[in-house]
Order: C-alpha cells, then structure tokens, then sequence
C-alpha cells in the first residue's frame, strides 16, 4: 500500500469511526494527511445512530452540509443488537445518501465493511428482504425465527455482498467513476468482537470453525484498514465490485478452490 490512500486533500466519511477497525482507518488516513469525517454514536464529527431511519437521514445531512467528499468508508457495523439495520440497511443508506457528494470528486471511492460470517448458511428469505429495501419485512422474518437470531449478522453481511455485487457496475457507481467494494474481515480484535475474545470456550470453538492460519487469531484492526484505506484511495483505478477477504486465509480454507471448479 502507499502513500496515495490517503494524500493530502481528501476528504473521507468514516462511520464507525470512534473504535475498531474504523478508529484505525482514521488514524492511518489522518497520518497521511486525509481529512476525516468521523461519524459514530457518540465522539466523532458526525453523531447518528445507523440502527434507525432517523438517524440515516441525520447522518446524511450532516455531511452533506460539510461539503463535496472523496470517499466514503461505511464501516459501522457489528454488535449485538440490531444486527440487519445497522450493517446492512445503516450501510447501504450511507453509501447511497452519500453517492451524490461523491461525484465532484476527481477519485470517487466506497468501500463498505463485511464479514468472513457472510460465509455461513443465511435465511434467502431474510436476504431477499434486504435486497428488496423492505426493513420491516426482514425484521419480522428474523423475529419469526428466533432460532436465526445468532445469524442475524452473517445475514445482514451476505445481503450487503450481494448488493455490492450488483451495484458496483451500475450506471450509479462504475458508469459514474466511483469504485464501490467491500472488505470482508475475518474475527479481529475490536470491541465488537469483546464477546467472542472473552469466553475461552467461544473463542476456541470460532477459531476452529474459521481458522486464520496466516496472521492469527484474532487479527489486528490496522490491518484492515490498511486495505480500506488502499481501495478507498485515489491509486485505486481498476478495483470495483469485489468483496476482498482479509481474513488471514480463512475464506481460503474453508471454500477451497470451489469458485474456480
């Protein structure tokens, strides 16, 4: 990665950007000289709560009223409560109430953050309703089954794959000149992730069932932000529509050479 992620005079939106791998993002940009927009619950430029309608729309007019951005990092997500209207509707209204300061810029990028948890089975009928825009219709379905309530997230996240998928090479975004991709992290070491890290037990029985066997467990938040800041910079020319797995290897080892069969 160099030093053009984050050269002097950009302008970046970063949600989630008061810890983990979002406060890392900032401060690796900021280093270069970036500016930042941080936006978060609470300590950031930018206050807004992502879990609701009210709080997307907040989110927006606020930036907005700051003027023509370069980027946007859509990283808020995680948690444990409100698992599909943070990290799937929260992160898909930022970076489409965003796009349209994104078109004065002369490197247009987003880049929003997923999971190595969007490799696990999903409700297609959660997905679908993701997809579909319709809020209420995912939420009840996940409340109908109580059973998917510990796989809310890696639905949300398998949504957000597919959306970027098929938004990337829209007249919107690549017919625009804006790279749109996504950063799945494999299990880092964030406060998102405290509950896993913190039970031995729980911590032991995921790092079996996604080792990371280049790296560790758990991984480091810089080192995913290294690969945002790089995708959402202005030497990024040719990447667009890629879900890109920093994981330690972790996807690799559980799909194989499947895609390429």
């Amino acid at each position: 990665m160099t030093a053009g992620a984050g050269r002097t005079g950009r302008r970046y939106v970063v949600t989630g950007s008061a810890s983990g791998i979002g406060a890392a993002t900032a401060a690796l940009l900021r280093a270069r000289g970036a500016e930042v927009i941080g936006c978060d619950l609470d300590e950031a430029e930018v206050v807004a709560d992502l879990s609701t309608a009210d709080g997307r729309r907040s989110l927006v007019e606020q930036v907005s009223a700051l003027g023509p951005i370069d980027a946007v990092l859509a990283i808020a997500g995680g948690g444990r409560t409100g698992l599909l209207e943070t990290n799937y509707f929260g992160a898909v209204a930022t970076l489409e109430g965003l796009r349209p300061l994104l078109t004065g810029s002369a490197a247009p990028r987003a880049v929003v953050v997923s999971s190595t948890s969007a490799l696990a089975p999903a409700d297609e009928r959660i997905v679908q309703a993701c997809l579909d825009g319709d809020e209420p219709a995912a939420r009840a379905l996940l409340a109908a089954n109580p059973a998917l309530t510990d796989a809310a997230y890696g639905i949300a996240k398998r949504a957000l794959n597919r959306w970027v998928r098929r938004a990337a090479p829209t007249a919107d975004w690549a017919g625009a000149g804006i790279a749109l991709n996504a950063v799945a992290s494999g299990v880092v070491d964030t406060p998102a992730a405290a509950w896993i890290l913190a039970d031995n037990a729980i911590r032991r029985a995921v790092e079996t069932a996604a080792p990371q066997p280049f790296g560790g467990f758990p991984g480091r938040p810089e080192w995913i932000a290294e690969l945002i800041c790089w995708l959402g910079g202005a030497d990024n020319h040719f990447v667009t529509g890629q879900i890109v797995f920093a994981d330690g290897g972790s996807e690799a080892a559980l799909l194989g050479d499947l895609h390429w069969r």
